[in-house]
């Protein structure tokens, strides 16, 4: 990865290295294609993915072989737009699609290319090359990733349209919400962010869980009527939720959401686990006849997401509680990492 210190594109970027190796370094950015936008990065969210990177080398089954350019959870402003005349103007704001759909002859569904087996994502090392992401003062990004911010919504406002997007998919894949008994495993940024969805779709009760008071606490502010602590399997288990939405990414929580459902009952598994087999009572799934639905990234949920950001129906302002300057990532990844401490963590990248 090339540095320079002279070029109009060049600036602060947060690139990960190894394994508990992450550098604030200047980096410059290639010349834009026709196709391609210059976007002053204004924040940055930190992601879980972006941890894992940092503090284990991968990310699931993406493996860092390579320095890498982290963060697509990103909003800024186009400071160059695509010389072929697609994409916002210089001047807009707008918030990242950071997903590159990609066939491989392998069969999916054409109307959801988020399943599509060769899709790329910002600041993933999925595949080598790795696609390097735009936690940086510049990013050069293709002018189709680009969303305008509807009237009246500011850019920190903005900044949590990529995971909130990802919350969007998941309440969609449970179905009608309406009056509905909701019960959340895991209360972190994206779980809290389901809570936020869930309580916009009409959910009747929200039940929030997590094994730290804190992120309860802002679930219980975006919309949680109820919380329970991991730890009580037994007050999870007699919620008897019509959906279960699993967000903690580990075996355990998803042993609790098959306990928490009501016979007949929807599970949707949000929270990534780790490749391999894990360890869950699924004969729960079958003896209670429970639909158990997997959700994975977005699609053009991030449309319907700013306009709920913008119009007000969507409460998310609690799910951020620390901003840094990029100046400070290291310090801003350190709180990012401690659960009991922080929810979303944002990174400015223009202040100094």
């Amino acid at each position: 990865m090339a540095t320079a210190t002279s070029s109009p594109l060049s600036g602060q970027a947060i690139v990960v290295h190894g394994v508990n190796d992450l550098r604030i370094e200047t980096v410059e950015q290639a010349a834009p294609r026709p196709h391609e936008a210059v976007v002053d990065i204004a924040y940055g969210g930190i992601c879980g993915s972006d941890l894992h990177y940092w503090l284990h080398g991968a990310a699931g089954e993406s493996i860092l072989r390579a320095p890498l350019v982290l963060g697509h959870e990103v909003v800024g402003t186009v400071v160059q737009a695509a010389a072929d005349g697609s994409g916002p103007a210089v001047g807009t704001n707008v918030a990242v699609h950071p997903a590159t759909p990609g066939g491989t002859g392998v069969r999916y569904p054409q109307d959801r290319p988020n399943l599509s087996p060769g899709c790329t994502y910002l600041g993933s090392a999925a595949r080598y090359p790795h696609t390097q992401g735009a936690f940086s003062r510049y990013s050069v990004l293709p002018a189709r990733m680009l969303r305008p911010l509807p009237r009246g919504l500011d850019l920190r406002a903005a900044a949590l349209t990529e995971p909130a997007s990802v919350a969007w998919h998941a309440v969609a894949q449970a179905g009608d919400l309406a009056g509905k008994r909701v019960l959340v495993i895991g209360s972190g940024p994206i779980g809290s962010l389901v809570v936020a969805v869930a309580k916009r779709a009409g959910a009747a009760e929200i039940i929030a869980v997590d094994m730290h008071e804190e992120p309860l606490k802002i679930a219980t502010a975006v919309g949680a009527t109820g919380t329970i602590l991991a730890s009580d399997t037994d007050a999870i288990a007699a919620v008897e939720a019509d959906v279960v939405l699993e967000s903690s990414g580990n075996h355990r929580g998803l042993a609790s959401a098959l306990r928490g459902a009501m016979r007949g009952g929807r599970v949707v598994m949000v929270g990534l686990l780790p490749s391999g087999d894990q360890p869950v009572p699924i004969s729960l799934a079958i003896t209670r006849e429970l639909q158990l639905v997997g959700s994975f990234r977005f699609n053009a949920e991030i449309d319907d997401v700013l306009a709920a950001l913008a119009d007000g129906s969507l409460y998310v302002e609690p799910v951020v509680t620390h901003e840094f300057p990029s100046t400070r990532a290291l310090e801003a990844f350190e709180l990012a990492k401690d659960p009991t401490r922080s929810g979303k963590v944002l990174i400015s990248f223009r202040t100094g």
